[in-house]
């Protein structure tokens, strides 16, 4: 088992490269992943194939990050988010070749915690994605999204609602599993306990 600078408990691919020091235990590196120096990446991860994760760039515990998913710095992923294959995020709004931003001239992302976003989404930089949000495949992230949201389409819009299950809620704001929610000022909140997740 490969591991990067000496860190027990990672696993990296003889094909995947982790130049960070600061990986966590059971976090695994598959082939042709990138990991860079400055990047973090919490406890019990997976980094798909041909995934690349920029210094800068902060992961959580326990997400998954599929085959060709992009994060860049500025970006940060909460705990136990999936990031479906060929999620992009960007980090710049007026990219230019000539012209190198870093630092605080990005505008940062956040994914906050549960939330997923589905096989293509794309993540326009400065928009924050709330806990347990849906982002269906092939949508353009333009604007935040809030916790619970179900967002479909180019630009984005938001359709509906999602469960911690990961289901979309009915009308009534319930689901399959049990749960019931119930849309306040404070946006949606959870009324009603379902089965474990």
């Amino acid at each position: 088992m490969a591991t990067p600078k000496g860190i027990a408990g990672v696993f990296v691919h003889p094909q995947g490269i982790c130049d960070s020091d600061s990986v966590g235990e059971g976090t695994r590196v598959w082939a042709f992943a990138h990991v860079l120096e400055g990047a973090r990446v919490g406890r019990d991860c997976n980094v798909c194939d041909g995934a690349y994760i920029e210094g800068g760039a902060t992961v959580g515990d326990r997400v998954t990050v599929k085959n060709q998913v992009m994060i860049f710095e500025g970006v940060n992923v909460a705990d136990d988010v999936f990031l479906g294959p060929g999620v992009t995020f960007t980090n710049d709004l007026r990219p230019r070749a000539a012209i190198k931003r870093g630092g605080d001239a990005l505008l940062p992302t956040e994914v906050l915690e549960g939330a997923t976003l589905g096989a293509r989404v794309v993540v326009v930089c400065g928009t924050t994605i709330g806990r347990h949000a849906f982002v269906a495949a092939g949508a353009v992230v333009t604007k935040d999204v809030p916790d619970h949201g179900f967002l479909v389409g180019n630009p984005g819009r938001l359709i509906g609602w999602a469960c911690v299950c990961g289901e979309r809620l009915n009308a009534d704001l319930g689901c399959t599993c049990g749960r019931r929610y119930e849309l306040g000022p404070e946006g949606l909140h959870e009324v009603q306990a379902g089965t474990a997740v």
